[in-house]
């Protein structure tokens, strides 16, 4: 326990909303304390972004107190209480889980590979610190006394900058494999190392990643990969052979040392942590348009192999088998499925300028989101002189005025062989017969 005088946690840095909700646990008779990464960060100097609370008020009970609140969730029973666009989430002290509590699957399940299904069930302040995943984040401060409460060593930890689970570590991976990437998670945000105990098992643990669903990993992919350290994730993830839950074909054609691909997908990566970097707007969309794009390729040539479709036809024949596929792993939201597909298929409307068509690409809403796929692409495939000089054309194009536009596109020779069609001679209308 750190009183006020040892710590930096101040009021002053926190949320006001999550104040107000510490505030109105306390005068409603209950413990409430700010818990994991919010104090974790303050310790290491960094700004708070997370102000998660943990209280030994039950969920109904906090509903109670807040009429902006809502319940989350059937494996962990969540407070969310809003303010705005601002969501507090508001936890219930766990505890442990005894054979007594484990017959009874409204509170407590597990599958047979140890992973937990269901828990809700509620404990102590100090059942509760045991039961977080990793010491820096079993760190409490209370607004009624400034203190921190360290039960794990989490300060010690913080200070060491290492990440540690707290309890058997095979058997907290089991209870939630995600742990894993959580451990390489917080060691990369936080420019931590992952203790070797907990590290250990992680490569001879990593199936257990089958079991977790596909809407969950998009979850953990936008934690991973849109969060400004997507490089340093993925060579982690790759290390502890975890990516394959990601993206298995990605993995694959990596593991065939596809040297391409991966430069390709390294560079979108260090482009989207650049963004992210920079306050800059990115939508997951694109990542996964680049993941993805070889090996849609390599299917358009599988399918262009054993059948002479028309390009388009090739396109959408190689969409239905890859992004099915894909979902199996990622679940990804079709509002992102949509843009990919933009981002695909102007990259065969941008090769095509003569005409009107350069005007309609460039009128197209994600013309940026394409072009800049373009220019990775011409950045990577360097021996491809036609690409580079289509980047360069487009990069161009946007610099000049519309007159010269014209004039750009008036440049451009069609397709070999392409002749305008002449216009159809309208047939002679055939003449009714005479009615009697």
């Amino acid at each position: 326990m750190l009183s006020r005088d040892q710590h930096p946690v101040s009021r002053q840095l926190l949320s006001p909303s999550a104040l107000k909700v510490l505030y109105r646990l306390n005068k409603g008779g209950y413990d409430a304390y700010l818990v994991g990464g919010g104090v974790r960060d303050i310790l290491l100097g960094l700004k708070p972004k997370d102000f998660d609370i943990a209280t030994n008020a039950t969920p109904e009970q906090i509903k109670a107190l807040f009429r902006n609140c809502r319940l989350i969730g059937r494996r962990f029973r969540l407070a969310h209480i809003v303010f705005g666009r601002e969501i507090i989430e508001v936890a219930t002290f766990r505890g442990h889980h005894d054979e007594k509590e484990q017959q009874d699957k409204k509170t407590s399940k597990q599958s047979e590979h140890g992973m937990l299904l269901r828990d809700n069930i509620y404990g102590s302040i100090d059942e509760d610190a045991q039961r977080r995943d990793f010491t820096i984040n079993a760190l409490y401060y209370s607004t009624k006394d400034f203190k921190v409460y360290d039960f794990a060593n989490g300060v010690k930890d913080v200070e060491n900058r290492v990440v540690r689970l707290i309890g058997d570590v095979e058997t907290r991976y089991r209870e939630d494999p995600v742990r894993m990437l959580r451990a390489i998670r917080f060691a990369t945000k936080l420019d931590m190392e992952i203790e070797a105990q907990t590290k250990a098992p992680i490569k001879a643990l990593s199936s257990l990643m089958a079991n977790i669903p596909a809407a969950r990993m998009f979850e953990e992919f936008l934690k991973m990969f849109i969060s400004g350290k997507a490089v340093a994730n993925f060579e982690q993830l790759r290390d502890y052979h975890l990516f394959k839950f990601f993206f298995p074909a990605v993995d694959q054609a990596l593991d065939n040392n596809d040297e391409q691909l991966e430069r390709f997908i390294m560079l979108a990566m260090a482009n989207t942590d650049k963004r992210i970097n920079n306050d800059q707007r990115v939508t997951p969309a694109f990542l996964f348009a680049a993941m993805l794009w070889y090996p849609l390729q390599n299917y358009i040539r599988q399918i262009n192999t054993n059948n002479s479709l028309p390009p388009q036809d090739a396109f959408f024949a190689a969409l239905n088998e890859i992004m099915p596929e894909q979902q199996r792993s990622i679940a990804i939201p079709k509002r992102f499925q949509g843009v990919m597909k933009d981002i695909w298929i102007l990259q065969e409307k941008l090769a095509r300028r003569e005409g009107k068509r350069a005007f309609k690409a460039y009128e197209h809403p994600k013309f940026r989101a394409g072009y800049d796929f373009l220019l990775l692409r011409s950045e990577i495939e360097s021996d491809n002189v036609q690409l580079a000089e289509l980047a360069k054309w487009w990069t161009d194009f946007q610099n000049v005025s519309n007159d010269a536009q014209v004039q750009m596109v008036k440049s451009i020779k069609g397709p070999q062989g392409s002749k305008r069609r002449s216009p159809r001679k309208r047939r002679k209308p055939i003449a009714k017969p005479p009615t009697e």
